[in-house]
C-alpha cells in the first residue's frame, strides 16, 4: 500500500485561471474545494496529526475563472486499450459540453488511440460537432476505435502542436493513463499550454484511488442473463456444471460483483484469492460432493484467477505491457472433465465465455449517467488549465486525482473486507487451502 502525503494529491497548472467563464447560472466550485480521502475517524486524526490537515482530492466542477479562451481552443478526444461500454456516451458528452457549454469552436477525434498521433500510420483525425455524435450512445463500441501499444511521446507532442490542439482528454484504463502522463510531462517539459486529461475506462474497476469507474455496472447487468442460462444448463442435466469465465485481469470486480448480484453463482474464482485444485481440501473434491448431494453447479472464473496453477508458465505480454494469462476457464473445464474421469462420477460442462459480448455492449443504468459526469468534469478541468490528471470519483464527489497517483497501484479486492466475505458467505464455498 502506497504511503501518501498531501503533496501527492497536488495538481498540476498550466497557469492562472482569469478568463470569466461563459457557463450562465452554473454553480461554481470554489479553488479551495476539496473531498476527503480518509472515511474512518482514526485514519483522519493520524493524518491530521502527521500533516496539520487531512489528505484531500481537489473536488471536480466548474469554476467561476478558467485558463483558457474557448474561442482560440481546440480539442482533440482518443480512446485507447480494450472496449468499454460507455466509451461513446463520454465522446458525446465531452463534444457536447466543449461546443454547447463553452463554446469551443473544433473538436477532433484522433482514430485508433495513440496511434492516430502517429503520422506514418496515415491516421487522420476526424472532425466531430454534436451533431454527428448525437446519437452515439445507443452503440458499443467506440466510434474512434482504439488501440493498444506505445507510440513515440515525442511524436505525439509533435502531433499535437502541428495540430494546434491545446486539449488532450485521453479514455482509458491504466496503459492508456500512462501514455497520457507521459504526454503531460513531455508538454511540461517543453513548456507548452496544453492540457492532458483522462477519463478512466475500466471494466475491471482497477484504477487506484476512485471508487467507481464507468462500464462495470453494465458488465454486471450483462453477465445476469449469462449466469441465468448458465443456472439452467446445469439443472438440466445429471450432474450439470455451468462454467463462465469473465473479464478481470488483475482484480476480480466483475467476477465478485456478479455473483452478488445473481445469487446462482456457487463458486466464485478471482485473481486476488488464490485456490487449490487437487487434494481432499481442494476445489475438484468439494465439487464432487456437492454434485453428489446437489446434482449441479454454476462456477464464475475471472481471467486472471489461478494463474499459479499452470506449470512452466512463461511470462507473455501484450502491446500494453500486460500480463498474458494462460486461460483459467479452459483448464478448469478440463480439470474438472479430468477429474469425473479418474473418481468415475458423472458430469456434464457447459462452458460459457462472455468477454467480449459484456465488454463491447452499450452503457446501461447510472453507468451512462456517470460517462456524462465524467465528461463534464474532464472539459471544466481542462478549461481551469489543469493537466496531467484524471477524473475521479470518491465518496459523493467527482474529483481530480494526478495520473502519477492513479496509476501508482492496481486496484483490487481486500479479501478480508465486506465485498469478498459476502460471496464467500452467499456461495458458501470454502477457501480451497
Amino acid at each position: 500500500m502506497k504511503i501518501l502525503k498531501p503533496e501527492d494529491f497536488n495538481i498540476s497548472r498550466l497557469g492562472k485561471a482569469g478568463i470569466s467563464s461563459p457557463l450562465e447560472d452554473a454553480s461554481f466550485i470554489s479553488e479551495s474545494a476539496c473531498t476527503i480521502y480518509s472515511a474512518h475517524p482514526e485514519n483522519l486524526q493520524k493524518e491530521i496529526n502527521e500533516f496539520g490537515k487531512p489528505l484531500c482530492f481537489e473536488r471536480a466542477g466548474p469554476r467561476e475563472k478558467i485558463f483558457r479562451d474557448p474561442k482560440t481552443s481546440r480539442a482533440a478526444i482518443l480512446t485507447a486499450g480494450g472496449l468499454c461500454p460507455g466509451l461513446n456516451n463520454v465522446i458525446k458528452g465531452l463534444v457536447g459540453t466543449l461546443m454547447e457549454s463553452y463554446s469551443v469552436q473544433e473538436v477532433l477525434g484522433i482514430k485508433y488511440g495513440y496511434r492516430g498521433l502517429n503520422p506514418k500510420f496515415g491516421l487522420e483525425p476526424v472532425r466531430l460537432t454534436p451533431e454527428n455524435v448525437d446519437d452515439i450512445h445507443s452503440a458499443g463500441g467506440t466510434i474512434l476505435g482504439s488501440s493498444r501499444g506505445n507510440q513515440d511521446i515525442g511524436t505525439m507532442v509533435d502531433s499535437l502542436v502541428r495540430v494546434k490542439i491545446n486539449m488532450l482528454f485521453c479514455i482509458g484504463g491504466d496503459g492508456t493513463l500512462r501514455g497520457a502522463h507521459a504526454i503531460a510531462q513531455e508538454l511540461l517539459r517543453r513548456k507548452l499550454d496544453i492540457s492532458v486529461i483522462g477519463i478512466p475506462k475500466t471494466i475491471d474497476n482497477d484504477i487506484s484511488y476512485m471508487q467507481r469507474t464507468f462500464g462495470v455496472e453494465t458488465a454486471i447487468y450483462a453477465t445476469h442473463p449469462i449466469i441465468t442460462c448458465a443456472h439452467n444448463e446445469a439443472k438440466g442435466a445429471y450432474n450439470g456444471v455451468g462454467l463462465i469465465h469473465v473479464m478481470g485481469r488483475d482484480s476480480g470486480f466483475i467476477a465478485a460483483l456478479a455473483t452478488l448480484a445473481n445469487s446462482l453463482v456457487n463458486y466464485c474464482f478471482v485473481p486476488e484469492v488464490p485456490f487449490k485444485l487437487d487434494g481432499p481440501n481442494g476445489f475438484l473434491e468439494h465439487l464432487r460432493k456437492r454434485l453428489a448431494v446437489k446434482q449441479h453447479a454454476v462456477i464464475i472464473v475471472a481471467e486472471g484467477a489461478g494463474q499459479d496453477l499452470f506449470k512452466d508458465f512463461t511470462v507473455q505480454k501484450d502491446a500494453s505491457g500486460n500480463i498474458r494469462h494462460n486461460n483459467i476457464g479452459e483448464y478448469l473445464r478440463e480439470s474438472i472433465v479430468a477429474y469425473a474421469r479418474e473418481k468415475k462420477f458423472e458430469v456434464s460442462m457447459k462452458y460459457f465465455d462472455p468477454s467480449y459480448v459484456i465488454r463491447s455492449v452499450d452503457a446501461r443504468g447510472t453507468d451512462a449517467v456517470y460517462c456524462l459526469l465524467f465528461s463534464q468534469s474532464a472539459v471544466h478541468a481542462a478549461m481551469n488549465g489543469c493537466t496531467d490528471m484524471v477524473v475521479g470519483y470518491w465518496g459523493t464527489d467527482f474529483t481530480h486525482v494526478p495520473i502519477a497517483l492513479a496509476v501508482s497501484e492496481r486496484k483490487k479486492i481486500d479479501p478480508q473486507m465486506t465485498m469478498w466475505q459476502s460471496v464467500l458467505q452467499i456461495t458458501r464455498q470454502p477457501e480451497f487451502k
